[in-house]
């Protein structure tokens, strides 16, 4: 059997000219990804904005070309066999706001059928059933541009089921939406696959807890590169020798510098703001370690609000992977993660 996605050494480099000097420098956007989906997988591609998730998805939609390397969609290579792809695969990019404002939800969706070669009893009835599902039934005969952000997410969700892709590509298909509108999103994602279990959805997410609630297998991703592949389960399992604690704690400079770097078993650590305190989350080589954090907290006059330990999570996979949580990854800042040489 073909896998439905498979990329071998696949890299994609953009060139950047400088107005001012004429100058071309190169932005390498993704490098050397090797990756297998089998059919039938949700498979989830994790990491901050900027790492290449969405540009692996142009490449394997068709919309991009790759700079080396290979990449097939169901076995047809999507440099040389586009036209083969392109009838059998459908896509939704969250916050996106296609379609047309002056149509009604029935007569966008009815479109986007056309395209795909749907006749218009079929078009209509797919139509029906899957706006009862997402619980949009109600606006059938609303112009899109009346709806709600997260109402027309839940359209675009629509459009990329309605032509029963055999492989449907998400980018971050709950960008931007409330907490329930997300679940609601997921719920259906998850149940359109168990009942169509031959399908494959490749996702892209920078949300932890939307990858390790619906994918099988996920490959983190950073700067281009794939660090690591398998499922949620086997990813966190390989942190289960080291400790793991959240903290909560009054913000202080302490965790702008350099201490913890001087403690013995700190393996890395991350720091987020919050609104009056800050969250700490530590790896740790053994339980023990935690004493020296504390007193080290304690003889700077930060105070411990919350202490918890925790089992491993795919925000600690990444950390360990790179040295920083996806949110300091994406704020840009330096100089927080560590690890022992």
């Amino acid at each position: 059997m073909n896998l439905a996605i498979q990329t071998q050494h696949l890299s994609r480099t953009y060139k950047l000219r400088n107005a001012k000097n004429s100058r071309t420098k190169e932005l390498v956007a993704l490098q050397d990804v090797c990756l297998e989906v089998h059919p039938g997988e949700l498979f989830g591609l994790l990491g901050p904005n900027g790492a290449g998730k969405t540009t692996l998805i142009k490449i394997l939609t068709t919309l991009l070309a790759p700079t080396s390397g290979k990449a097939l969609v169901c076995g047809y290579d999507v440099v040389k066999e586009a036209s083969k792809i392109r009838p059998i695969i459908n896509m939704v990019s969250g916050g996106e706001s296609s379609g047309y404002g002056l149509l009604t939800v029935r007569e966008n969706l009815w479109m986007f059928a056309q395209f795909y070669g749907l006749s218009s009893k079929e078009a209509n009835r797919r139509i029906a059933e899957l706006l009862e599902v997402v619980g949009l039934s109600d606006r059938i005969n609303t112009k899109s541009s009346d709806l709600s952000t997260g109402l027309r997410q839940k359209m675009n969700i629509v459009r990329g089921f309605l032509t029963d892709p055999q492989v449907l590509f998400l980018d971050e298909p709950t960008l931007g939406l409330d907490v329930g509108a997300a679940r609601d999103v997921r719920r259906f994602i998850r149940n359109w696959l168990n009942q169509h279990p031959e399908r494959t959805i490749l996702l892209t997410t920078h949300y932890m807890a939307e990858a390790e609630e619906l994918c099988d297998r996920v490959a983190i991703i950073n700067q281009g590169r794939v660090l690591a592949c398998d499922t949620p389960a086997s990813l966190k399992h390989k942190l289960q020798r080291e400790a793991i604690y959240h903290l909560e704690v009054t913000s202080s400079s302490i965790l702008y510098s350099e201490h913890f770097k001087e403690i013995q078993g700190v393996r890395k650590f991350s720091f987020r703001p919050r609104d009056g305190y800050a969250v700490l989350d530590l790896i740790l080589d053994q339980d023990e370690t935690l004493a020296a954090v504390v007193n080290t907290l304690t003889a700077h006059q930060v105070r411990i609000i919350n202490l918890q330990k925790r089992e491993p999570s795919l925000e600690e996979v990444f950390i360990d992977l790179v040295g920083k949580s996806i949110e300091e990854v994406e704020s840009g800042r330096n100089g927080s993660g560590h690890s022992e040489s």
